[in-house]
């Protein structure tokens, strides 16, 4: 499979990562990148071919744009004369299928995905959604590239990215949040920084772990750690006091309006 990716930054590099560590032909990926210190970085760590020239797409099956979303409308005119039966990935939060299809003189062997973070140490997850002239085999070869840095999901309706942005898009920064805020507890406690950092970021990584693997959902897990009359009873009474979890609604359904403004914005011309 040849694969080019416009636009050398950390997500790239990651997917990149990701498919050096399952095997896949490096001599495969071109990476277009203007930047030439970024260029000679990716060609030392994944052995990948870089150029500056757009015109070298034409041969490859796979184009990921990985550009940001301000950029897109401009590369899209560089890139259209280049297309004819590739499939065109975009990663680039906002924009909607339609309208970089409009960009792309209506062509529309799309993809649009959203990862995620962790993706750079595939440990992520990946929404996509297909335009409906893309083929089973090219939404195959796309899950085959993105599932090298995480899970997959496939959207049928485009409109629910927004709810993805919002919650494993953003979700990350919302983990780090509490982990920043469970650490300066453990300082405020008694212990050393060293000492909290340790002990939260490794029950953080320990329960996600235990939600994943186990046979029961997340309200029950929680059940079984809350003893009647116990510590971790009168802790979840102060989160609920303080209305914790309406407040994590409301963080994800301020970051999935702001994704709808995002596109509304970047669609308009």
């Amino acid at each position: 499979m040849q694969i080019s990716f416009i636009g050398g930054g950390n997500m790239a590099a990651a997917i990149i990562a990701g498919l050096k560590k399952n095997n896949f032909a490096m001599q495969d990926i071109l990476v277009i990148e203007i930047d030439t210190s970024k260029c000679q970085q990716l060609e030392t760590d994944y052995a990948v071919r870089t150029s500056q020239a757009i015109a070298d797409i034409s041969a490859s099956e796979v184009i990921i744009l990985a550009v940001k979303p301000q950029q897109l409308k401009a590369l899209a005119t560089l890139i259209a004369p280049y297309l004819t039966e590739q499939s065109v990935v975009s990663i680039a939060a906002g924009v909607r299928l339609n309208d970089l299809s409009r960009w792309l003189n209506g062509y529309a062997t799309i993809i649009r995905c959203m990862p995620n973070t962790p993706a750079q140490i595939q440990a992520g997850v990946s929404a996509l959604v297909a335009m409906p002239s893309v083929s089973t085999a090219q939404i195959q070869q796309t899950d085959a590239i993105l599932s090298t840095v995480g899970k997959t999901l496939w959207l049928a309706d485009e409109a629910k990215l927004d709810a993805v942005t919002a919650i494993s898009g953003s979700g990350p920064a919302y983990v780090f949040y509490l982990i920043e805020a469970l650490q300066a507890a453990g300082i405020e406690l008694g212990l050393s920084a060293d000492e909290s950092s340790l002990l939260s970021l490794h029950t953080f990584a320990g329960a996600s772990q235990l939600a994943i693997t186990s046979q029961v959902d997340v309200a029950t897990l929680r059940t079984q750690v809350t003893s009647k009359g116990g510590t971790t009873e009168q802790g979840l009474l102060s989160l609920e006091h303080a209305n914790v979890k309406q407040a994590m609604i409301n963080a994800a359904l301020a970051a999935a309006k702001k994704s709808s403004q995002l596109g509304d914005s970047l669609g308009s011309d």
